[in-house]
């Protein structure tokens, strides 16, 4: 199945900021492109933005004159839903409401031809229920565009119960023609990104509501042990706290109020009380030209330990003995027991496992970092009846390989470690249940929320038993459901087991 030709027309249903994006692809890859709005202005307008940018790109050097003065007439407002004919694809990009967009594409189902294809752009609603009252449900699917859809590359391609395959590979080809990058997806509950992303704003509030540590110090740790561009604080603050929570509270219905999706207390808080982010001028941190920013806890300067044994693999933490040996502390290893660093006071510091301090009779947890050598911040979490001697060690150990150190609350696989492994086991669920395949979830995550690894990716790194093993743990600790690992977790890893077994 080949994409749809350049000399077709592609209609854009909605004038919005997301129409007019997506109408502005469209053109730059070369089709005719009407824009219809039930405001004529609207569309007029919608038109004229485009016309707009796409001038200013040509000013700029990023296009050429002349093939910007050729798509600048290659587009206009379309007066009626009649005037869509002779489009071979038309993409809502309308309210988000079932009912408006289901009249929006009956009524269009009696205007286009039969070969045209229907998609909508919705990032919430059922693409299945969309279709259930069309008479050609199998040309209808999910065109799921990111905003700015210019310059973000992630489209979902998402098949409804009832969308033909050939249907979907046609739209899959076209947007791919488009410069962007595809990815398929079965309809199921915020498709790929809203359904994967959950636990990296979910786990962060309940480390917040677990009195674990503040929004600032939260946020710091994800971006510089874990690799995030933003912490979930910062960025649900960007997006909207009711914009996010809504979302989160959308997927939680939808999966029937699964533990898995749980919404947070304290973001419904926020939301009740106004504070909805940036837009409002405070969310989870204060905004305006007076707003100090939020700043992250860090520890003040320790002596550092001259020796440590490395006992047993440190498995994913692997890299600290070859980092403590550079910066100048001795380095004993030993292969039975552990995995610990054994510091020299008699304590243990023990990468993050699901476990609490206060189980152990001196023992200090850090957390999972991207990479070791290059993360600039490392938590690390001890109860009351860890000594002070070795937090001291361990936060010099950490400050003497050039850390910044965050000694946060004695909660269960501290904050990178249990937000990596919830990524994971979602994917695994997603993965088994044919949401999508691994390589396009990873991609998804990478594209659409600038993970700096997709799930199957950290899944590969940490090792094939890892993320049950921590989640397991966490269970044990905090039951109901959140965080007992998937069956497609347990598979995964039992699978690993047997080739190395076989081997």
């Amino acid at each position: 199945m080949t994409a749809i030709e350049r000399s077709r027309t592609v209609a854009v249903v909605g004038a919005g900021t997301m129409g007019q994006g997506i109408a502005q692809v469209a053109l730059l890859a070369g089709h005719r492109v009407l824009i219809y709005d039930i405001d004529a202005a609207l569309a007029a307008d919608g038109v004229g933005i485009v016309q707009d940018r796409v001038e200013r790109m040509a000013a700029k050097g990023r296009l050429d004159r002349a093939e910007a003065e050729e798509a600048i007439g290659r587009i206009a407002p379309a007066r009626a839903l009649a005037d869509l004919a002779g489009a071979a694809l038309v993409i809502e990009a309308v309210v988000e409401n079932a009912g408006v967009k289901q009249t929006l594409f009956a009524a269009l189902e009696e205007v286009v031809g039969p070969d045209a294809l229907l998609a909508t752009n919705t990032s919430s609603l059922s693409v299945t229920e969309l279709a259930a009252g069309l008479a050609h449900p199998g040309r209808f699917l999910g065109l799921h565009f990111f905003n700015p859809a210019p310059l973000l590359p992630l489209v979902e391609v998402v098949s409804g119960s009832a969308s033909d395959p050939a249907a979907v590979e046609r739209a899959y080809r076209t947007v791919l023609g488009w410069g962007k990058t595809p990815v398929r997806c079965a309809d199921t509950p915020g498709f790929i990104v809203n359904r994967i992303a959950r636990p990296f704003y979910a786990e962060a509030f309940a480390v917040y509501e677990e009195q674990g540590a503040d929004p600032a110090t939260i946020d710091a740790v994800l971006r510089e042990s874990g690799g995030f561009k933003m912490g979930p604080f910062a960025l649900t603050d960007l997006i909207g706290q009711d914009v996010n929570e809504a979302v989160t509270r959308s997927v939680w219905e939808s999966f029937f109020r699964s533990p898995k999706f749980l919404p947070s207390l304290a973001q419904r808080r926020l939301v009740q009380s106004g504070r909805l982010g940036r837009k409002s001028g405070h969310g989870w941190f204060p905004y305006g030209p007076d707003a100090a920013a939020a700043q992250p806890h860090t520890a003040g300067p320790e002596e550092a330990p001259d020796k440590v044994t490395v006992v047993g693999d440190l498995g994913p933490a692997a890299a600290l003995a070859e980092l403590l040996e550079e910066a100048g502390i001795a380095v004993t290893a030993t292969e039975h027991g552990g995995p610990y660093i054994q510091l020299p006071g008699e304590g243990q510091l023990v990468l993050a496992d699901g476990k609490t301090s206060v189980e152990f009779a001196d023992v200090v947890y850090f957390d999972l970092a991207l990479d070791y050598r290059g993360a600039t911040r490392i938590a690390l979490s001890a109860s009351e009846d860890t000594s002070e001697r070795t937090l001291s060690e361990a936060i010099g150990l950490f400050q003497k390989l050039g850390k910044q150190v965050s000694v946060i609350g004695d909660v269960p696989g501290m904050i990178v470690a249990r937000t990596v492994a919830m990524l994971i086991d979602l994917t695994a669920d997603a993965v088994a249940r044919g949401v999508a395949s691994a390589e396009d979830i990873d991609t998804a995550m990478r594209l659409g929320v600038n993970y700096p690894l997709g799930p199957s990716e950290w899944h590969d790194r940490l090792g094939r038993d890892w993320a049950y093993d921590l989640l397991h743990h966490l269970d044990e600790r905090c039951p109901g459901g959140r965080y007992a690992p998937s069956l497609a977790l347990f598979k995964l890893g039992y699978a690993a087991g047997d080739e190395e077994d076989a081997r």
